[in-house]
């Protein structure tokens, strides 16, 4: 059987335990911008989304409710909503009164959980979670679980195993949380590997932080192992440093996995990143690759390259993932050939390439000059002008496309 790799989105869970949200005062998303959010990941062809339980307090009980009945509202596709719960009785109920048609049940049995959260030894745990999955899948025989040891990779192997082991008969998939982003790519495609053999009948989810910049390798590692299930968030929003971004995501595997292209919308990846950011009021951040900042290029080495051929440095093509255009940024680095490109295509001066070439090395001699009173295209401007340049007379109609290519 053919493995469907399939993202999880938790915006709506980890993606609200952001830092980012206080850093921008926005602390919460509103409903109107969850259902902004929610209509553009499921344009985007996303179908599985991650919500706190209810139990967490009403005004996210209300929240989890409209937004599923809005989701199905907008179409006839399956969607999955899973309400993410402790092994507790009470979380369980809550979701489901909500309208959540999945649980993802998590219990901490690490060492450091067994002394300071939980407190419980680890075969009391064992026992627990396995009395509430096997009740919950009796009584609900159709409903997709999750059941993930919170902490895994710092959770002796033999302990996850022991926990596994009592609730795989009952689950339809199990997780991997690097729930403190410890994992390596190494340590990734060992313990997959292990859990791949040992429960051959589940799907496998995989939730990597990025506390040491390797979420993203992680889930590389992960899915190249055979994990089904990929966690993310729009922007990587999530607790400290995050978890992988939607779209990094997708723009990643989409590589070695293009089958993606046709199961996702990837067209759909830098609106939604766009998305986010008015509704955060800043920018989409410069590490995320579906971006125009993946596109923008300020060295006159590279401006010069890519105004013959885009490729050189330009690799990956971002326009199958929304990114419609690139910049060339006029500043400090910037060389005679974007300085000539500009004044001619930009500024509609009269010029030549040795008038460009002169006026760039004052350009340069007098960068010192640029700053927040005096922008790059000003001074620029200002030199131009004092070399007598004059403006071509301007057609009535003149063509919408600008030459890159200026040979």
């Amino acid at each position: 059987m053919q493995r469907r790799i399939e993202i999880i989105d938790t915006t709506f869970r980890d993606g609200q335990q952001s830092p980012l949200l206080f850093d921008t005062e926005k602390y919460r998303f509103t409903l109107e911008e969850k259902k902004l959010l929610l209509a553009g990941l499921l344009e985007l062809g996303v179908t599985h989304f991650e919500f706190f339980s209810p139990v967490v307090g009403e005004a996210e009980a209300e929240d989890v409710r409209a937004l599923i009945a809005y989701a199905r509202s907008l179409t006839d596709k399956p969607l999955y909503f899973l309400g993410h719960c402790r092994a507790n009785p009470l979380d369980i109920e809550k979701a489901l009164e909500a309208g959540c048609n999945g649980l993802n049940l998590y219990l901490g049995v690490s060492p450091l959980a067994q002394r300071h959260n939980a407190q419980k030894p680890l075969e009391e745990a064992v026992a627990l979670v396995e009395g509430v999955v096997r009740e919950t899948r009796r009584a609900h025989p159709d409903l997709y679980l999750r059941f993930s040891a919170e902490d895994a990779f710092r959770t002796p192997l033999e302990d996850i195993f022991r926990l596994y082991d009592a609730v795989y008969p009952y689950v339809n998939t199990l997780g991997l949380p690097d729930t403190v982003g410890v994992a390596e790519p190494e340590d990734v495609t060992e313990v997959v590997t292990q859990l791949r053999q040992r429960y051959p009948r589940v799907a496998l989810e995989c939730h990597f932080h990025n506390d040491r910049g390797l979420a993203l390798a992680n889930v590389l590692a992960a899915v190249r192992a055979g994990v089904r299930y990929v966690d993310a968030s729009i922007w990587g929003l999530a607790e400290r440093s995050g978890i992988p971004s939607v779209t990094g995501a997708l723009f990643n595997l989409s590589k070695r996995y293009p089958e993606l292209k046709t199961q996702y919308n990837l067209s759909q990846c830098y609106p939604l990143n766009v998305l986010m950011a008015s509704i955060l009021g800043t920018l989409v951040p410069y590490t995320e690759p579906v971006s125009l900042t993946n596109r923008t290029h300020t060295a006159g080495v590279h401006q010069k390259a890519v105004l013959n051929e885009k490729k050189v440095y330009e690799a990956h093509n971002l326009h199958e993932f929304g990114v419609e255009k690139n910049q060339l940024l006029l500043g400090p680095l910037s060389g005679w050939n974007l300085i000539y490109y500009y004044l001619k295509e930009v500024e509609a001066l009269e010029i030549t390439k040795e008038q460009a070439k002169s006026i760039a090395q004052e350009f340069k001699s007098r960068t010192g000059e640029i700053g927040r009173r005096k922008k790059p295209e000003e001074l620029l401007l200002e030199i131009a002008m004092a070399h007598g340049l004059r403006r071509h007379p301007i057609p009535e109609e003149v063509p919408t496309a600008r030459l890159e290519n200026l040979d």
